[in-house]
């Protein structure tokens, strides 16, 4: 259901954690990836661990001419692109008003502008295709309010709207465009700041533990895919239960 066969895909941010997983699985469904992200030597190092059908090219999100190379890389080495996830960010957490105007533009130029460059740049080649698949990596924290995400928050908000906008612009020229919302998930950045994997370590959900990265990555190789040919414009939450609203536990028998 998930197949890829005879498409090629950009991902942003792949030379590890989510990004990574999503380069991997989508080799694994037989399509040709391009993994970009600022971490050059772990992106190459990536690339060549999943073989002929992936290559890497440095990228800056924020730079409007280094995503017309990669473009122009991806062309060259594969002929074309009919999918996009555009998964680069940074997170961060600190009160809103201790939070300078400096740091607040700097997470939204990566984590919204970054997508919305994306999203600019694949479109035509898309469109040439007769159509295409763009996931961008929002956030739980872009479907409710979490405390301590200002910038992170507002960006994450701003990509699941700028999803929409686009999904209902492109829809006729059959690009889908959809977000995917992942909750508290265990990958190397969140494991610097303490975040425990297993059953029981995180009650703040219903199902009682953070995501694992392959199964966010499940999540945006089966919106790549033609599984999901009449999807387009949604939100796709894989958070264990987190955005539901509170949790409450309840014991058969009592």
């Amino acid at each position: 259901m998930t197949e890829l066969s005879g498409k090629t895909v950009v991902i942003t941010g792949a030379a590890r954690g989510l990004g990574a997983e999503a380069a991997r699985q989508a080799v694994a469904a037989g399509a040709h990836v391009v993994l970009t992200d600022v971490l050059a030597d772990e992106g190459r190092a990536t690339a060549r661990e999943l073989g002929e059908r992936a290559a890497f090219q440095p990228l800056d999100v924020t730079s409007e001419q280094q995503w017309g190379e990669v473009l122009d890389f991806t062309r060259h080495q594969f002929g074309g692109v009919h999918g996009l996830v555009n998964n680069a960010g940074v997170s961060t957490g600190q009160p809103l008003a201790d939070e300078s105007a400096e740091h607040f533009r700097k997470v939204l130029e990566i984590n919204l502008v970054g997508v919305f460059l994306g999203m600019k740049a694949v479109i035509p080649d898309l469109r040439a295709a007769g159509g295409g698949s763009i996931v961008n990596v929002s956030s739980a924290a872009g479907l409710m309010g979490l405390a301590l995400t200002g910038s992170y928050g507002a960006s994450k908000w701003g990509v699941r709207g700028l999803t929409k906008i686009a999904a209902v612009e492109h829809g006729t020229d059959r690009i889908r465009v959809n977000s995917v919302h992942p909750g508290m998930t265990y990958t190397p950045m969140t494991a610097d700041v303490g975040i425990r994997r297993g059953e029981g370590n995180y009650p703040n959900t219903p199902m009682g533990r953070v995501g694992e990265a392959p199964e966010i990555a499940a999540a945006m190789v089966f919106l790549l895919s033609d599984a999901a040919s009449y999807i387009t414009g949604a939100e796709l939450a894989v958070d264990g239960g987190w955005t539901t609203g509170p949790t409450v536990r309840y014991v058969l028998g009592q």
